[in-house]
């Protein structure tokens, strides 16, 4: 899987320096994304959510009552539905509820805020079949901003904001602010250009690193120690928790940007995994089924701060090894 990877990476780089067209992209992306295993025990279900078209991932084993919000990555300008398939079959295993994934607009043809209007849209509409407080928001890289771009709308607005939500290698900084950057500081902003149009870059809807976090329910981040946006989660834990949010972050070593989509990888379905092992059992209640003691699987190189941790009836968290 590591070396299909490298090679797909490398075509990709290839083919956009001869000019790659937005359709190709995402047509590649999906070709390359479809290769991943789909996981048996769940029915797909295409509806629509806020007015687009959307995804419902049912689990067989239905573990509880609630659902999570699902937003792809992609740069907002690729990745679809499609493409996703595998995630979010394992996300829906993972968490034992119904997991919907939105088609919002991409760039360039829909740029700023059309995705956000589309993701608070979906929330909006899901809360009246779901209670708020028992959905949790999942999004990965340019769909983990998008989230919390979703979640500051929604606080604005004075609107229920859900239970939690998880943020995977989220670009949650269209200026690069970050050291982690580096070199390609140019080349992200510039690539966020595409989606922001004519607002700043440090617009807080096409930037959320930047907004109040005050009042945001629970965080949890995921990030790897060697990618360009590893201080877009770093900085928000700290933010956040300094605005009073449970805010909670894994750093993972030795691994790349986005590694939990590539679910034919064994880290990708332990980080996957963790997500609702860490986040139900006492951000929302009704979520019974993670209450009782779960160890979560070693993560070998890409170990979160270099440890194992396991889960308690309690709700808390305990680092058993140090290696």
């Amino acid at each position: 899987m590591r070396q299909y990877l490298s090679g797909t990476a490398n075509q990709r780089t290839q083919k956009s320096k001869l000019g790659m067209s937005v359709a190709d992209e995402r047509a590649n992306l999906d070709a390359f994304m479809s290769r991943l295993s789909i996981p048996e025990k769940v029915v797909f279900e295409d509806l629509t959510l806020g007015g687009r078209p959307a995804r419902k991932v049912l689990p067989n084993d239905l573990a509880a009552d609630g659902a999570v919000l699902f937003f792809h990555g992609g740069g907002y300008r690729v990745g679809s539905l499609d493409g996703y398939k595998s995630f979010m079959a394992y996300l829906a295993l993972a968490c034992g509820v119904p997991v919907y994934g939105l088609d919002y607009r991409l760039s360039p043809e829909h740029t700023y805020p059309a995705a956000l209007n589309d993701a608070v849209s979906a929330f909006v509409e899901l809360s009246q079949s779901v209670e708020p407080e028992r959905i949790m928001w999942v999004g990965d890289s340019a769909g983990g901003g998008l989230a919390l771009a979703s979640l500051l709308t929604l606080k604005e607005k004075g609107l229920a904001l859900g239970g939690a939500a998880a943020l995977l290698s989220a670009w949650l900084d269209g200026t690069a602010s970050g050291d982690s950057y580096g070199e390609r500081r140019a080349e992200f902003s510039t690539g966020m250009r595409g989606y922001a149009g004519d607002f700043p870059l440090d617009t807080v809807g096409v930037s959320p690193l930047f907004g109040d976090h005050e009042g945001l329910p629970p965080l949890l981040l995921q990030v790897v120690n060697t990618e360009p946006m590893r201080d877009d989660s770093t900085q928000l834990q700290q933010r956040a928790s300094a605005a009073g949010v449970d805010s909670r972050i894994d750093v993972f070593a030795n691994g790349f940007h986005d590694f939990q989509i590539f679910t034919d990888i064994p880290e990708a379905r332990t980080a996957i995994n963790a997500l609702p092992s860490k986040f139900c059992p006492f951000h929302l209640p009704p979520w019974s089924a993670c209450l009782t003691e779960r160890p979560m699987p070693q993560m070998r190189s890409f170990a979160a701060a270099s440890a194992s941790v396991t889960y308690t009836p309690h709700g808390r968290f305990a680092r058993i090894a140090e290696r």
